[in-house]
């Protein structure tokens, strides 16, 4: 599997990967695997198969977000202002 970051997202449910190795790939909300398109976001790193197209120009197939990727603002763990006095 191909590794890359979702680079755009449409609203008309399409949009772009932009790859480790190859260039910018198309891929459609029906072949997004695992998640609803809509809880995409741009940014988030995503795992492919690289096929092609109907108009025979190279897209990203059986797209998935990459396995223990966390929301970055839900994992931070704040100071409570308790602690060592001294």
């Amino acid at each position: 599997m191909a590794k890359g970051t979702i680079k755009t997202l449409m609203d008309r449910g399409y949009g772009f990967i932009k790859g480790e190795q190859e260039g910018d790939l198309f891929f459609h909300r029906n072949d997004v695997e695992g998640v609803e398109f809509n809880s995409l976001r741009e940014g988030q790193e995503v795992e492919f198969e690289q096929g092609q197209g109907r108009d025979g120009r190279p897209q990203a197939l059986k797209v998935r977000l990459v396995e223990n990727q966390v929301d970055k603002d839900s994992s931070t763990v704040g100071d409570s202002g308790e602690g060592d006095v001294g």
